[in-house]
């Protein structure tokens, strides 16, 4: 979606189930012998870098 001054705009609701997956990945890591925050920082960064793409590609004109 996008706001009013042509902006992307997440409701509140798709924040919070963002936030609750961030929350289990981290629960799941924490208990895994081979799995550490830097890993777990890792697949977040590429989720939001993925999500940024798609949102400036929605955002954006088309000539």
């Amino acid at each position: 979606m996008t706001a009013s001054n042509g902006q992307p705009f997440v409701p509140c609701d798709a924040v919070l189930a963002l936030l609750r997956a961030i929350t289990e990945s981290c629960r799941n890591l924490a208990d895994g012998p081979d799995c550490d925050l830097h890993g777990a920082g890792a697949a977040i960064d590429i989720e939001a870098d993925t999500l940024e793409a798609r949102a400036i590609s929605y955002t954006t004109e088309t000539a």
